[in-house]
Formats: structure tokens, sequence, C-alpha cells
């Protein structure tokens, strides 16, 4: 199994990077966030799954080891594939996702695009405990926070895309919604 790649980032595509490494050019998917966080140009670390079907070896890239195993949790869900995996892994950071799902909180799932209120109930029943067992519980009041945080903006005129990758960006030392909005306008009007 393919674990990690180090190479050169030879082109970078909306859902994808081709990784040189030694003269072979190895196609990656990645996360939005992935890819926002890897340069135009460079070499390039990855920890990868290898994704084997009867048609095809698919490699996913992720620059934190806690990302890949929480892609391999999802993906060890049945009905729920690697792309699907990606979509949600990113809809919001990972540690808002292990909260969300530790706390019962179905409703970032349903905001992916194949994911269903029935879907999102199997994925939390089958998370949930082992994710609680690590320390993911959310505490009262956090994902309601960012959820009013998303809901402010949308209602404002930004999507829920624009949103969420602006709240990604907000500095965790706010904890108030309206602080929390604030600093994401910032965000969307430096844009």
């Amino acid at each position: 199994m393919i674990s990690r790649i180090e190479g050169k980032i030879v082109l970078k595509a909306d859902k994808y990077i081709v990784v040189d490494v030694g003269g072979v050019g190895y196609k990656i998917s990645v996360s939005p966030d992935t890819l926002a966080k890897l340069p135009k140009e460079g070499s390039v670390s990855l920890f990868t799954h290898l994704h084997v079907r009867e048609d095809a070896l698919e490699l996913y890239g992720f620059k934190e080891p806690n990302e890949l195993e929480f892609f391999e949790m999802l993906i060890g869900i049945s009905g729920i594939g690697p792309k699907s995996a990606i979509s949600i892994i990113g809809i919001a950071p990972i540690e808002t996702l292990k909260k969300a799902i530790g706390s019962g909180d179905t409703s970032y799932l349903t905001k992916v695009s194949g994911i269903g209120k029935k879907m999102s109930e199997k994925i939390v029943l089958e998370l949930r405990d082992k994710l609680s067992a690590l320390g993911h519980r959310a505490e009262e009041g956090e994902l309601s926070g960012e959820l009013d945080a998303v809901e402010a903006l949308r209602s404002l005129g930004y999507s829920q895309n624009e949103a969420r990758d602006a709240l990604k960006q907000v500095s965790p030392d706010l904890s108030s919604v309206s602080d929390r909005v604030k600093q994401a306008l910032k965000i969307l009007g430096g844009k």
C-alpha cells in the first residue's frame, strides 16, 4: 500500500494534483482544504490512501494524519465511497465534523451532495461511539453557534460554501457568533 508520497507538484487541478516522484506522476485526489494548503508548485508531502477497485487504482491525499484517519473511518461505513468521504471532509474542519458526529448533529452531513438524512444518520450512528471514546464530543451550543454563523452569512447573500470557507479561516479564539461573523465578513470582503 502507498501510505505517503513526497515529490514535486507538476499539476494542480480542481479536485486533484499530480506529484512527480522519481519521474513517475501520481494523480492524487484531495479535499478542497488540502488543495488550498498546497503550494502551486514545489515539493509536497502527503499521507495517502490507495483505493483499489476492479477497474482503477485511486490515490487520495491528506496533509495531516488525522484527516486520513477520519477519511478511512468514513469509507469503512457501508454506502460511503472515497468520493463521498472527500466531499464530507471538505465541508468543515475535521475537528468540527468529529464534534458534530460525536454530538449526533446530522445537519453538517446533509449539506453534502448525495448524503441524505438516512445516510447522515447512519454515519452518526456508526461513528458516534468511536469518536466519543476518542473525546470528540461537542460542548452544548458549540455547533449551533457555527450553524448560526453560517446562516447569518447566507442571509447576507453568501453561498453555503462561501460562508463555510470564510468561517474556516476565522480565528478559533473567537467564541461569539457575532465576532465570528464580523471576521468572516472581513475575509469575504477582502476577496
